[in-house]
């Protein structure tokens, strides 16, 4: 199966139903499978061959869905570009990605136009929308054939890139296949339990696989209907989900959280709401209470996964509360272990990295040998995350590999020390991190984000840890934040904390 397949099948199947509304407008699985087609030829006319990049900058809106399936069709490469670079990433990455051809959204015209002239490899830009009714985009395929385009394509051919490595540093491209991107899209059709009757939310950036492959694509693959949201708050999103009946939604904690506690909530805007699965950080106990509290009618389902590897566990609703705490159990259609450093599974209750292998794995990092040669070892994709796994298969994050302290000699996973955090009931967010120290190496410090009326002290919050936790994990900083820098899927981008303390050391941030 081919990514265009996905489409073409249910367009097969609801020619007439709305695949994709955004911003009042609605777009038919027929004409979406037609525009797909007109993009594709319009790509291999203007001479973009089998495996060329094109890159997409763009926020979530019809267009997207266009240019995601039309290179899907042609054989060239879709390469997904966030849309929070500075001008200095930007122009990075498309030269890192061979950029030939730029799709992007009138909004970011100053950023691109800043970069336009370093780009030696970029034959063209095509401009998203404007003002006085002038859209390059759909000229540029508007007098294309809508037929399939002639074009031999296999399910091992790449067909799409993004750029990876917004918590540490340069951004890496993770360039896939087809197959990879299918496998993914059936497991989380399968886990998330969408189909053609859902109205699906896409609300985070669809330059994030947590977007794409986690909802867009199982969506269409379910002839679902999708509802996109350009620019996230809660005010658009209660908006978007009252006017277009949305039932499931893919949402970052951060945005749960966000939705739960505002003043305007009512429940009444989101009755047909009934599938809600999270993912890219850890959702504090409160937000899954809160959430279960204020719309009891909707099933929560964590997942976990990289953009490497797709989607690698789910934990369902009816796992809980049993299972609270854990990412799941291995899901559907993937193949996942925990493993010493021998390559051997871990005991029950032992550490050991969370691995991959199939299908559902990247081609490569691309233009990066050594690190992909490094992404793999005894026979499976290594995600650098570490985990226990318990007698029913179900993993439990300990942290990342990278972001374990060693104090004085001894481990220190910071995700525990977080936990124990997330017990106070003033604590809204919080991120810990190995900060140096001249007696033990480095000692934890922990940046704490109160919630809005809570008042507590540093003295506090280290006498709760210490309840908790053994006397060298309790944090030795403690500070108080209003924000956290974050990535487009609510990660906490703790290398940008850590930047100030380890500047002119040897430690990896």
């Amino acid at each position: 199966m081919l990514t265009g397949d996905m489409l073409r099948r249910s367009a097969d199947r609801f020619p007439e139903k709305p695949a994709i509304l955004w911003e009042g407008s609605s777009l038919s699985y027929r004409d979406l499978d037609a525009s797909a087609n007109r993009l594709a030829n319009a790509l291999i006319a203007d001479g973009m061959p089998k495996g060329g990049k094109v890159g997409i900058i763009c926020r979530n809106r019809t267009e997207y869905a266009i240019a995601f399936f039309g290179c899907a069709r042609s054989g060239a490469v879709i390469v997904n570009v966030s849309v929070l670079y500075a001008p200095e990433e930007l122009q990075y990455v498309l030269n890192k990605a061979d950029i030939e051809l730029l799709f992007y959204e009138d909004v970011f015209e100053e950023k691109v136009a800043a970069v336009r002239d370093h780009l030696p490899k970029l034959r063209a830009t095509v401009r998203i929308g404007g003002d006085g009714g002038e859209d390059a985009f759909r000229a540029y395929f508007a007098d294309a054939p809508d037929t399939p385009p002639n074009v031999a394509i296999d399910e091992d051919d790449a067909f799409c890139m993004t750029y990876t490595g917004g918590t540490t540093g340069r951004p890496k491209g993770v360039l896939c296949s087809h197959r990879n991107r299918v496998i993914t899209a059936h497991t989380v059709m399968v886990e998330e339990a969408i189909d053609e009757r859902d109205v699906v939310g896409i609300v985070t950036p669809m330059f994030h696989v947590a977007a794409l492959n986690i909802m867009f694509q199982p969506a269409i693959l379910a002839g679902a209907t999708c509802t996109l949201l350009s620019k996230w708050s809660v005010e658009g999103f209660t908006a978007m989900a009252k006017a277009t009946g949305m039932t499931a939604a893919f949402m970052v904690p951060t945005q749960v959280s966000m939705t739960v506690s505002d003043p305007a909530f009512d429940p009444a805007d989101f009755a047909p709401w009934r599938k809600l699965s999270f993912a890219g950080a850890p959702m504090p106990d409160w937000v899954q209470a809160e959430m279960m509290k204020r719309l009891p009618d909707v099933r929560m389902t964590q997942i976990y996964g990289q953009s490497e590897m797709g989607v690698l566990t789910a934990l369902r609703p009816w796992y809980l509360p049993e299972k609270l705490g854990s990412v799941g159990r291995q899901a559907y259609n993937v193949d996942v272990a925990v493993i010493d450093g021998a390559g051997r599974p871990v005991k029950a209750g032992e550490i050991g990295e969370i691995v991959s292998r199939g299908e559902n794995v990247m081609i490569e990092y691309y233009d990066e040998p050594e690190q992909t040669a490094a992404f793999w070892k005894h026979g499976w994709a290594h995600t650098g995350d570490l985990g226990t796994i318990d007698a029913d298969g179900f993993i439990t994050l300990v942290d990342r590999s990278k972001d374990m302290i060693i104090s004085g000699g001894e481990n220190i996973y910071p995700k525990e020390i977080e936990n124990a955090i997330y017990e106070h009931d003033g604590v809204a967010e919080c991120a810990v991190f190995g900060i140096p120290d001249d007696k033990w190496g480095e000692v934890p410090a922990a940046y704490v984000l109160l919630h809005a009326e809570a008042v507590v002290s540093e003295e506090e919050l280290v006498a709760h840890c210490a309840e908790r936790l053994a006397r060298f994990k309790r944090p030795r900083l403690v500070k108080f934040v209003t924000d956290f820098p974050k990535t487009p899927i609510g990660k906490i981008q703790k290398n940008i904390l850590k930047e100030e303390y380890w500047k002119g050391r040897e430690k990896q941030i």
